[in-house]
């Protein structure tokens, strides 16, 4: 499916779901001016088409403590068992697919350097990979969580 199999008030609703899923569906269908029953059929409709995946806080981890952040780029064979294995390491928010010099990157938060190191250190020890390069993020510009596509055609 594309962009173009959803019409108007679908790109409205994921839209708003985006920049916040709190409130009823009464609220939310009163922003979008339609009636409550439309609003949920569609957005079962699209958590069908597995549109939207789920509904969670939008949350600032390094606020929380979670300083260390990197981004680990893996040079390995079997990249797909690899990737499986990064996955299970719980400070791990995501792992890339990627083209260029690496075969995957690994996103990683960490309390502290010491455990920062020990993840590192874990996704070195894992078979099939070769080699890691690190970069340490210093300062988030502008957090992935809060991107919205640009999918009202709005550039």
């Amino acid at each position: 499916m594309s962009l173009s199999d959803y019409d108007e008030l679908d790109k409205r609703i994921i839209e708003l779901l985006c920049r916040s899923s709190q409130g009823s569906y009464r609220q939310l269908a009163k922003q979008l001016d339609v009636h409550p029953t439309t609003l949920i059929q569609r957005v079962k409709n699209l958590e069908a088409k597995g549109v939207i995946r789920g509904y969670r806080a939008s949350v600032d981890y390094m606020r929380l403590g979670f300083e260390y952040m990197g981004l680990v780029s893996v040079y390995a064979d079997n990249v797909t068992t690899v990737q499986d294995e990064i996955a299970k390491i719980p400070q791990v928010i995501s792992i890339f697919d990627v083209t260029g010099e690496s075969d995957c990157v690994a996103w990683i938060a960490c309390l502290d350097r010491d455990e920062f190191s020990e993840v590192v250190k874990e996704i070195n020890k894992i078979p099939d990979v070769h080699k890691t390069n690190t970069s340490v993020i210093l300062n988030i510009n502008k957090d992935p969580f809060t991107y919205i596509p640009p999918i009202l055609g709005e550039r």
